[in-house]
C-alpha cells in the first residue's frame, strides 16, 4: 500500500512567486490497484508522481509504503521498488546500447555489481520470447542499438523492461503523450496486459480522458493539487468519457481557461 500522507509543497518560498501546489495532501492506493490520473496542467498530477518517486522533495508530510516512511530516501533507492515509464520515449532506455544491452541492464537493476560481463548471452532466448508477443519484431533486433528504434518501439521496450524486475509499483508518467494514435492504441493494449499479468500496482497519468475511462479499476482527477473525483470498481466502470470531459471543461471555464 501507498500513502501519501498531509503532503505539503511549496514553490519558490517566501518570494512574490511563491505557489502552494500541495497543502495537507492525503492520498492512498492499495495493492493492486491501476490508477488513472487526470486534470488539467498544473492541477499537481506529474508533481505528485515526483514526490512518489523522490524527484522532488516535500515539505512536510509522509510517503508510506506498506507503513514505512520513505519520504527521506533518495531516489535511486526508491527506483528498486519503482518502475516508471516517461513520456519521452528516450528517456526509458540508454540509446547507445543495444536491445540485449539494455534489457540484461534492465534485469540486473537493483543488485549488485561485480566484476564480470555485463550481458549473459544466455538470456537472449528468453530476451526474445519476452518481445515476441509485442508484435514489433523488436525479437530479431537484439544487436540493434535502441536508438535507432522507432518512438513506439522504444516505449514498449521501456515499459517492458520497467517491470522485468521485481517492483512494487509502476509509474506511467503520460507515456502515449508523444505516440501517434494507432502506436498510442498499442502502447496501451500493452500496458494493460503487463499490468494484468505481473499484477503489478499502477498509477497511469495521461491527459487521453478516453484512457483514464478505459484502462485500470480507479479514476481520480486532480484540481489545484486536490483530488475532486474518486471513482474506483464499479462506480469506475460507470463512468463516461462524456461525463469526465464534462467536468473538465467546466472546471476550464471557471477557472478562465
Amino acid at each position: 500500500m501507498l500513502e501519501l500522507v498531509k503532503i505539503s509543497k511549496y514553490y519558490n518560498p517566501g518570494s512574490v512567486n511563491e505557489l502552494c501546489l500541495f497543502k495537507d495532501f492525503d492520498f492512498k492506493v492499495n495493492d493492486g490497484e491501476f490508477v488513472s490520473v487526470v486534470g488539467s496542467n498544473g492541477s499537481g498530477k506529474t508533481s505528485m508522481l515526483n514526490i512518489i518517486c523522490g524527484s522532488i522533495d516535500v515539505d512536510a508530510g509522509q510517503i508510506l509504503v506498506n507503513g514505512e516512511d520513505i519520504s527521506g530516501q533518495k531516489d535511486f533507492i526508491r527506483q528498486r521498488r519503482i518502475g516508471r515509464v516517461y513520456q519521452d520515449p528516450s528517456k526509458g532506455t540508454c540509446p547507445g546500447m543495444t536491445i540485449l544491452e539494455n534489457m540484461s541492464l534492465a534485469e540486473n537493476k537493483g543488485k549488485p555489481y561485480h566484476l564480470g560481463r555485463g550481458v549473459n548471452k544466455a538470456k537472449v532466448e528468453e530476451y526474445q520470447h519476452m518481445l515476441r508477443p509485442l508484435n514489433l519484431g523488436l525479437e530479431d533486433k537484439m544487436g540493434v542499438q535502441v536508438g535507432s528504434l522507432s518512438g513506439g518501439q522504444r516505449q514498449a521496450l521501456a515499459l517492458l523492461m520497467a517491470t522485468m524486475p521485481p517492483i512494487d509499483f509502476l509509474i506511467l508518467d503520460e507515456h502515449t503523450a508523444a505516440l501517434d494514435p494507432k502506436t498510442a492504441e498499442i502502447i496501451m493494449e500493452l500496458t494493460d496486459r503487463v499490468v494484468r499479468e505481473k499484477a503489478v500496482t499502477t498509477i497511469m497519468v495521461t491527459h487521453n480522458l478516453r484512457y483514464a475511462v478505459e484502462y485500470g479499476n480507479r479514476l481520480i482527477m486532480m484540481h489545484e493539487g486536490k483530488v475532486i473525483i474518486d471513482k474506483v470498481g464499479e462506480e469506475k466502470c460507470r463512468v463516461t468519457t462524456e461525463e469526465i470531459m464534462g467536468i473538465f471543461n467546466r472546471i476550464s471555464v471557471e477557472c478562465g481557461n
